[in-house]
């Protein structure tokens, strides 16, 4: 069993699964999902990382005692990655590490949707020069705000003015484009490489949950 860890209250099972239920469709392993308390909008500044950290570890010890082979921490920033890595003795996978690495293995000029003012320091750092821009869509400033009509209509709007700044894929640095199903609206819209964030942290989680023999 892989643990996932959604950095936002999740008050809705349908919405805490979501995550889980992609990457159980698309690798067959079994995802146990919780969240961190007391955070219904999620990670969106410094500040809001800053509280997460401790929740995100202490639920995170809680799953290896539960049996968990792996984590996932299902979050574009990889939150508290570092310290969870510490407190842990079984893998520790961060979406925007994943995605990024995908993107990277590409080699194509990335454009790079999120939620935040800038592209988060860990996907910066691995993608360097392959990123041609970076949008937040208008008037999105949490994860929430995706999940309305007006939310997906300014990311459409993002993805497209990517492209035209030279983009050649499109790299999620927000899971919330991975709960609404974004990724397949783009591919079909705009004919390019989408790399979803959830999608990439369980393609490194279901290979290393097979390499381990668990299944």
């Amino acid at each position: 069993m892989i643990g996932l860890i959604r950095v936002f209250t999740a008050n809705d099972n349908e919405v805490l699964q979501s995550h889980g239920k992609i990457i159980e469709e698309q690798h067959g392993i079994p995802i146990l999902s919780k969240s961190i308390p007391d955070q219904p909008l999620g990670i969106y500044d410094d500040e809001s990382e800053r509280i997460a950290v401790p929740k995100i570890v202490d639920l995170g010890v809680q799953m290896e005692r539960e049996g968990c082979r792996a984590i996932i921490i299902s979050c574009a920033a990889d939150p508290a990655i570092r310290e969870l890595r510490s407190r842990v003795s079984i893998p520790v996978i961060g979406g925007g590490s994943s995605a990024a690495h995908v993107a990277r293995a590409l080699g194509l000029p990335v454009g790079v949707m999120g939620i935040t003012e800038g592209v988060p320091p860990v996907m910066r750092d691995i993608l360097g020069d392959l990123i041609s821009g970076y949008l937040r869509p208008e008037g999105v400033t949490n994860t929430t705000d995706l999940l309305t009509e007006e939310g997906r209509g300014k990311a459409l709007e993002a993805a497209k003015t990517l492209i035209g700044q030279g983009a050649k894929a499109i790299v999620f640095a927000c899971t919330g484009l991975s709960t609404i199903g974004f990724a397949e609206t783009l591919r079909k819209e705009l004919k390019v490489p989408v790399i979803d964030t959830v999608e990439s942290e369980g393609f490194m989680a279901a290979n290393y949950y097979k390499q381990a023999g668990a299944i």
